[in-house]
This record gives structure tokens, C-alpha cells and sequence, in this order.
């Protein structure tokens, strides 16, 4: 069975969150960010500091592409800063995105 993950990252030059997922290793996936492997003009080129925040584990990439959208649907830092302090409220949007 693959991993796959709706992952958050942050960066503290930045100061910045970035949220994605991935279906594989998500180690690997943090490192491709910070070595700049998916582009100079990928957003999180700007830094290469990035380090997990949160993963969310799903059964399916599709689920964690909606769950990926939602979050950034969101547009708020201090709603993704709520969603490590309060394990509720993953599980709620977990809930909520698991078929569209």
C-alpha cells in the first residue's frame, strides 16, 4: 500500500506555510522542495528551510487533493496553525473531503 499524504510545510525565513500531497515519500518530497527540484518558479523555491508542519494520511490521492484544496481554500495561516492545535478539526475536514 502507498503512503499518501496531504502534507504542510513551513518556513521560518520565510515565514510561510505551503500545503501539497504527495504519494509517496514524504521525506524525500521535503527535500525535493528544499534542493528546488520542482522549478525556481515553484513557490517554495523561495526558501530551503522548509520542514513538516502536518501530514494528514489519506487512502487515496484524490482524497488528498481535495483535502490539499480545502486547506488552501482557507487562505489563513491561523487556520492552519488551529488544525495542529486542535486534532477535531482534521478530523472534521477529513470527514468532509473524503468524496466529492
Amino acid at each position: 500500500m502507498k503512503d499518501i499524504y496531504c502534507y504542510i510545510i513551513h518556513s521560518d525565513t520565510l515565514n510561510k506555510f505551503y500545503v501539497g500531497y504527495c504519494q509517496n515519500s514524504l521525506k524525500e518530497r521535503i527535500e525535493k522542495h528544499n534542493s528546488h527540484f520542482y522549478s525556481n518558479k515553484n513557490f517554495t523555491a523561495k526558501a530551503s528551510d522548509w520542514k513538516l508542519f502536518l501530514m494528514i494520511n489519506t487512502n487515496e490521492a484524490s482524497h488528498a487533493r481535495r483535502l490539499e484544496l480545502k486547506i488552501k481554500s482557507m487562505k489563513s495561516s491561523k487556520y492552519i496553525n488551529n488544525l495542529k492545535l486542535y486534532p477535531d478539526l482534521v478530523a472534521k475536514i477529513h470527514r468532509e473531503t473524503l468524496s466529492n
